[in-house]
């Protein structure tokens, strides 16, 4: 894949003529343009144009814009873009490594997956990736799949940051709107190298009812575990009739391959050591 770096602003006329809604006030803005490329906006923040084929994408950065926060739009919302371009569906997951395999957790934005991945390293555990997955097959004839890293980086607000990895944990801004941080990953704390996917845990949205404040983890039947993979995916731009129907049949690959399970679980930080042992003492067995 090539990364080109832009001096000027992408918004051309034929970016202009296509984006929906362009003096919204709305701060992500998208455009499928004539060629096939794909255009994606964040205000005041950066603009990447995505080749039709996703091998090469272009980058501005608007003034002001720290390096952490465009490689993290970056890695995460425009690679995706390319992948899905290229055939490759990824996932919105973190993912801790156990006993030298990947344990993924799927789920929306703030039901928890960074929180979960910070879990794990306090445990002394390691990170794979956090925000975006790609998996792949391990080998023409192995029936395992293979999850492959992401930067050695998580995204966490400062009080949970401070509960979890301690109050010396510093990090940069994701934008001007959140107090999200950007933290690095100190040494061993990152898995570089593509491990064996052992299992995905769908993240249940966090509840105040009784039954969120206990841990329960529960295998999904493989109907169940196909759309939540499908829900799961990271892009949300892409909707051509050929990437949903690649969708349905790459989701019931997965779900045959890798034991799919909901995981709901108490949103308190008291209890996440809890939480972690849970989910060791289940992939074990």
């Amino acid at each position: 894949m090539e990364l080109v770096t832009a001096s000027d602003s992408l918004r051309t006329p034929p970016v202009q003529q296509r984006l929906r809604r362009p003096e919204a006030d709305d701060w992500f803005h998208h455009a499928a343009l004539d060629d096939g490329s794909t255009y994606l906006l964040w205000t005041k923040l950066s603009e990447f144009l995505i080749s039709p084929d996703g091998r090469r994408i272009i980058c501005h950065a608007f003034d002001g814009v720290s390096s952490e926060t465009l490689s993290t739009y970056l890695i995460t919302q425009a690679v995706s873009c390319a992948l899905v371009q290229q055939g490759i569906e990824p996932l919105h997951a973190t993912v801790a490594v156990v006993n030298g395999e990947a344990v993924a957790f799927l789920g929306n934005c703030g039901h928890g997956k960074s929180s979960l991945g910070a879990a794990f390293l306090k445990a002394g555990h390691s990170l794979l990736t956090d925000d975006l997955l790609v998996v792949s097959p391990a080998g023409p004839r192995e029936g395992r799949l293979l999850a492959h890293p992401g930067p050695a980086r998580i995204k966490l607000f400062p009080e949970i940051a401070e509960r979890l990895l301690g109050s010396r944990r510093s990090g940069v801004r994701m934008n001007p709107d959140t107090s999200k941080l950007i933290i690095p990953l100190a040494n061993g704390e990152h898995c570089g190298n593509s491990i064996p996917l052992k299992a995905i845990y769908v993240l249940r949205p966090p509840t105040g009812s009784r039954a969120g404040r206990r841990i329960a983890i529960r295998a999904l039947p493989l109907r169940r575990a196909c759309i939540e993979l499908i829900a799961g995916t990271f892009n949300l731009v892409i909707t051509d009739q050929a990437r949903l129907a690649r969708q349905f049949q790459w989701a019931a690959r997965l779900a045959a391959a890798v034991p799919v399970k909901s995981l709901s679980y108490p949103r308190n930080l008291a209890h996440v050591s809890r939480v972690v042992a849970a989910i060791q003492a289940d992939v074990s067995r």
